[in-house]
């Protein structure tokens, strides 16, 4: 199942044009090449967990409710009045009180979409409540996270994500609990985020705390090509998991060998999954301009997490790590923007970054 990060090297790769990450106009065209045709991981299902609770989400420059109806059933719509298109929400979240309304002319919306009330129209000749629904997003729902995409015309979700689904089956994600979130402001492309995740070449030199845990020659990768790369890592040995102490800091997550593994997969196009041992921690990136990312970050235990160790110990621990890695893609965002700037060279150690580039480009349009 898996290889070794080398197997996959093509000689000769370099890293991507100046333009890639400080191009308004390139950004413009991946929101719609990417962000606008793929599947975006809007976080997980237990944030919208009862009837009513909704979260807003922007994607591609569309603004998106995503809300539990009274049927358990999650549902995207688009934040856009049938009437004259004025949004209907602008809390990031929230619960609405069995109907969506309209704060403009009072049109109202049950929670499923359907068009209830619209004062006046009845006066309007040939006027059928039916013809205006909300505009709906296809939405899925996979191991506790939800996704959404505004494509009109999506490749299923369940042959999308079909070799992730197969892949991390074993690990009982959708049971899993948000013990601790946060949030990061990073001043740097969306794919130098990407990237910096998906090589560990620099972690001697940027985490040496992480790399007493996890070396960063040790492991395979088994996506190698494609939307979805990674694999794993394997822990020093005495060290139990990837914490501040080395300790466990909660129940196992994994079985078997996977108790010895942290894995770390890049999804596109916003989604980073790490398992380790006894937790899981995830990253949502939203592109906000060319030179600007947010990063939603959340950890998730499994059961009883008083009963093994504390859950803070994972969570100090990639708290310093994720900043460590904030504040070196910054400066490479500002290297990057000189007009000295020139392609690299990726080494054998960066295959990982490398095939993350040339999947970009072919969903850009372009040949690596």
């Amino acid at each position: 199942m898996f290889r070794k990060t080398a197997d996959s090297f093509q000689p000769g790769a370099r890293t991507l044009p100046r333009d890639a990450y400080v191009s308004s106009g390139v950004f413009a065209l991946e929101q719609d090449a990417i962000f606008g045709r793929l599947w975006n991981c809007i976080g997980r299902a237990s944030s919208i967990a009862s009837p009513g609770q909704y979260v807003l989400r922007e994607i591609a420059g569309e603004s998106l409710i995503v809300v539990r109806g009274p049927d358990a059933r999650v549902r995207a719509f688009f934040n856009v009045c049938r009437h004259r298109g004025t949004r209907l929400c602008v809390e990031g979240s929230g619960r609405f009180d069995d109907v969506i309304r309209c704060p403009y002319h009072a049109w109202t919306y049950a929670l499923d979409g359907r068009l209830l009330g619209a004062p006046h129209m009845q006066d309007a000749a040939g006027f059928n409540r039916g013809d205006y629904p909300l505009h709906q997003a296809a939405i899925a729902e996979w191991a506790g996270f939800v996704f959404v995409t505004i494509a009109r015309a999506p490749v299923p979700f369940e042959q999308w994500f079909a070799p992730v689904i197969e892949r991390l089956e074993r690990f009982p994600l959708a049971d899993l609990r948000v013990i601790h979130a946060a949030e990061y402001d990073v001043r740097a492309n969306w794919k130098l985020v990407f990237q910096n995740y998906s090589e560990c070449l620099h972690c001697p030199v940027i985490h040496p705390g992480l790399s007493e845990r996890i070396p960063y020659q040790s492991g395979a990768n088994d996506f190698v090509e494609g939307p979805f790369l990674g694999g794993y890592m394997e822990l020093t040995e005495g060290t139990q998991s990837v914490t501040r102490t080395g300790r466990l800091c909660a129940p196992f997550v994994g079985e078997g060998d996977d108790r010895r593994r942290a894995f770390y997969y890049s999804m596109l196009p916003n989604l980073l999954l790490s398992v380790h041992p006894d937790y899981v921690n995830f990253y949502l990136l939203t592109p906000l301009a060319a030179d600007r990312t947010r990063i939603e970050s959340a950890w998730l235990f499994a059961g009883d997490t008083n009963e093994v160790g504390d859950p803070a110990d994972a969570v100090t621990f990639w708290d310093e790590v994720n900043r460590q890695d904030w504040a070196i893609v910054e400066r490479s965002q500002q290297g990057i923007a000189s007009s000295r700037y020139s392609p690299g060279p990726y080494s054998p150690r960066e295959s990982i970054a490398a095939a993350w580039d040339r999947e970009y480009l072919r969903l850009m349009g372009q040949r690596a």
